[in-house]
């Protein structure tokens, strides 16, 4: 399979952050060829750190995956200019921003990686929240596979009030893909967004519990 065409300062980027990670974060990945190797697809991983969407991204082998991220990030110029290099989608966190869900489905319809946390913020304590409901609004229109993720170790290595980052080993475990089909219902074939979102959090904690073992076991 061929690298999938990015600006060449994301591949850049991309190898010095992983470098950096399987130096100080021992960094693995458990899982990484369930993501298609073409094709739109959504990536779906627990939130507990800042280190999350770098790592998630990193993970996958061979294709750009597209962030969503704040879009107060963007005012400041060297990150916005970054982001926009990247084909990061800015997204008002404070309302519904419909104009963001457009152009998340617009590049999964075209056939791109889109990372969506389905928690929205960092867990305070590590543990999986609450989804949200825009996620699954996506998922329902996009009609793409998604693929559940778990990161490991990240709430460690970095909390939401950690002042640095710590060597701790962080594993990120991609699950298999789910089919557009599996998230619809049986009344009539609609699809429920608050029930697709749970179904994904569903897989997510499921892979929480393959992680979890695997601790205990090594």
């Amino acid at each position: 399979m061929k690298r999938e065409q990015g600006h060449p300062l994301y591949w850049l980027v991309r190898g010095l952050f992983k470098l950096w990670a399987l130096i100080y974060l021992r960094f693995e990945t458990v899982g990484a060829e369930h993501i298609p190797a073409t094709g739109g697809c959504v990536l779906t991983p627990n939130h507990a750190s800042f280190l999350d969407p770098p790592l998630v991204g990193v993970g996958v082998r061979k294709r750009v995956v597209h962030f969503l991220a704040r879009a107060s990030l963007f005012r400041f110029p060297i990150m916005g200019w970054w982001y926009r290099r990247i084909g990061t989608i800015p997204i008002e966190q404070d309302r519904g921003d419909l104009a963001a869900l457009r152009s998340a489905l617009k590049a999964l319809q075209s056939g791109k990686v889109v990372c969506l946390f389905p928690e929205g913020s960092r867990s305070p304590d590590g543990g999986l929240q609450t989804p949200k409901g825009g996620v699954g609004f996506l998922i329902a229109k996009a009609r793409v596979p998604v693929v559940p993720v778990y990161v490991d170790g990240t709430f460690r290595a970095w909390p939401r009030r950690g002042k640095w980052i710590k060597p701790v080993k962080v594993r990120v475990f991609y699950g298999p893909p789910i089919a557009p089909d599996d998230f619809a219902n049986r009344a009539g074939g609609k699809v429920n967004h608050t029930e697709t979102v749970e179904k994904v959090m569903t897989h997510i904690a499921e892979l929480k519990r393959l992680a979890e073992k695997d601790n205990k076991i090594g």
